[in-house]
């Protein structure tokens, strides 16, 4: 089990390196403006100017998809960290505290999940307006309880091992001991947990950028290009094949990070 568990993960490390290359590069050189429309070039199928082809406006769809891997990989990265710092304070604080800290923050924390994941993020970006930055902040608060529940639980269970108790009687501060000696302990799971974090938020971030809600035109977005690309599939079905292969390696690869972390941990 063990060698399946690191064989997903060489191959998920594979795939994502693959990606962060592809990002890397994309941040200093696209083929094309990704913007930049050619009406003489619309819909043109792939060939030695354009690898995947145009779209319906004569832009490169290699272009646009190495930025809309780019931005949707930003957003995603972003809400995790906002999701995972906020978790860190919550889920350390009452899993090492326990007590009123614990009654008070998990009752918060629960109020927050008891809320439908979709209309929540509906209702936030109602108020936000739609855009790049307020998907980062909806994404963030919504990864928040799930982040405090885990890091709640592995520090509640850490806490009554020896180590922890004789660091205790030595003197040491609690910051000291949640933060420096518990939180390197509980890494694997953290690990995995923002693996699949990072998932969900590339998935969210392409369903509501398919829905108007995320990143705005012109910017480019994988989940914006499937929407303008359904109603080409016949003619042109180029276009959601580059942009759906996009999602799925950024999905694949984390998931299998996320499975090889896991198995780390439980060895």
């Amino acid at each position: 089990m063990l060698q399946v568990k690191n064989k997903s993960f060489r191959i998920g490390a594979a795939i994502t390196l693959f990606m962060l290359l592809l990002i890397l590069v994309g941040t200093f050189w696209t083929p094309y403006d990704p913007n930049a429309m050619s009406a003489a070039e619309k819909m043109a199928a792939p060939g030695l100017r354009h690898p995947l082809g145009t779209d319906n406006f004569g832009r490169d769809i290699l272009s646009r998809v190495v930025e809309g891997t780019r931005a949707t990989f930003l957003v995603a990265l972003c809400s995790v960290a906002i999701g995972l710092l906020a978790g860190l304070v919550i889920g350390g604080l009452t899993g090492y505290y326990g007590g009123w800290v614990d009654e008070l923050l998990m009752r918060l924390n629960d109020s927050l999940t008891a809320f439908p994941s979709l209309l929540l993020a509906l209702v936030l970006i109602a108020v936000f307006r739609s855009g790049k930055y307020s998907i980062i902040l909806v994404l963030g608060v919504l990864f928040i309880p799930s982040f405090a529940r885990i890091v709640r639980t592995e520090v509640a269970q850490q806490k009554a091992l020896d180590y922890v108790r004789s660091a205790r009687l030595m003197g040491v501060r609690d910051m000291r001991v949640l933060f420096v000696h518990i939180l390197p302990n509980i890494l694997p799971v953290l690990l995995s947990s923002v693996a699949i974090g990072f998932n969900n938020a590339v998935l969210a971030e392409s369903s509501m950028s398919y829905l108007g809600l995320g990143v705005q035109p012109p910017d480019a977005s994988l989940g914006r290009m499937l929407n303008e690309a359904q109603a080409y599939l016949l003619r042109a079905p180029w276009y959601a094949l580059s942009a759906g292969l996009a999602v799925i390696l950024l999905v694949l690869g984390f998931g299998l990070l996320s499975e090889g972390f896991g198995g780390e941990g439980r060895a």
